[in-house]
């Protein structure tokens, strides 16, 4: 179906086309930030998506700020899908993430985080890439712009551009690939695409260490590879899960960055503030089989 433009909205709602891609956003107490992260879901014509919001926010939904309302309100007279979920009690971020790829029946989904916004045309860039790539997840690592005039060619030395096939790799810190993390700090892929003259609507698959903030994945590696189901290990406050859940896809499937990035960080504070476990240093560390093998009993009002 497409974007409906501004002439039909006023026009009855037809039957959607299926669902190429489920975003899913977790979100807590950022309403000003969804309303951005959702106004660069707005910008986005192809392919058809749907969108999960799930907030665990302290007070009201991050969605009923007026902001973020409004944004909710032009994607659904776009067309789109939008699901507002409140769900609690908060029992960390792997959880969260876990409860949001559950609701997800999309063949494609993507994690969006909170604090992105999306440049037009950057989702169907990435469909095309995992499309074509056939690996386990694609992502572009959010640039912080207020970064463009702070050049660190010191941090991509390590940058690789996929030749061939994307390849299953196996990343552990002291290894070369978890060496690759510098390459996303401040605006270094602005830079490197720069550097590289990629031409408008080419785009370039390389290695990563991890993507943060704008993965999508093929739904049925992620669950393949076990999605988030190893929260119950965690103590609440953790941070790192989606490096875990990112290698693990990896090891089975591949994965790979895309330049140039169409997503911008925010620059909001962190409302991580306790990170008192890194997911992968206690998970790693289990013995084999302590890992739940189906998603895990939750006991919680998810509020739909």
């Amino acid at each position: 179906m497409g974007i409906r433009s501004s002439i039909a909205w006023g026009q009855p709602l037809e039957s959607g086309s299926p669902v190429a891609v489920d975003v899913l956003v977790p979100t807590c107490d950022r309403p000003a930030e969804l309303a951005v992260t959702l106004a660069g879901l707005a910008a986005q014509s192809d392919p058809e998506f749907r969108v999960f919001v799930s907030d665990q926010s302290r007070g009201e939904a991050a969605w009923k700020h007026p902001a973020a309302a409004a944004m909710v309100r032009v994607l659904q007279a776009q067309g789109r899908d939008v699901r507002l979920l409140r769900h609690v009690p908060r029992r960390g971020l792997a959880e969260h993430r876990q409860f949001l790829l559950e609701q997800s029946t999309a063949d494609r989904c993507m994690f969006l985080d909170d604090d992105v916004w999306l440049e037009s045309g950057a989702l169907e860039r990435l469909r095309e890439a995992l499309d074509l790539l056939q690996c386990g997840f694609v992502g572009m690592a959010p640039q912080g712009l207020s970064y463009l005039d702070d050049r660190r060619p010191e941090e991509t030395t390590s940058f690789e551009a996929w030749d061939g096939p994307v390849q299953p790799e196996k990343v552990r810190p002291g290894t070369p690939a978890f060496d690759r993390w510098p390459l996303h700090n401040a605006a270094n892929l602005s830079h490197l695409s720069a550097e590289l003259r990629l031409k408008p609507g080419e785009w370039l698959p390389y290695r990563v260490a991890w993507l943060g903030g704008c993965t999508l994945f093929r739904r049925a590696a992620l669950n393949e590879a076990g999605g988030f189901r190893f929260w119950p290990l965690l103590d609440p406050h953790h941070s790192g899960e989606d490096v875990l859940a990112q290698w693990q896809v990896m090891e089975k499937f591949g994965g790979a960055g895309i330049l140039p990035s169409g997503a911008v960080h925010l620059e909001s504070p962190t409302t991580v503030t306790d990170r008192r476990g890194n997911a992968y240093e206690v998970v790693l560390d289990q013995p084999a089989g302590a890992l739940p093998t189906s998603p895990a009993q939750r006991h919680s009002d998810d509020g739909r």
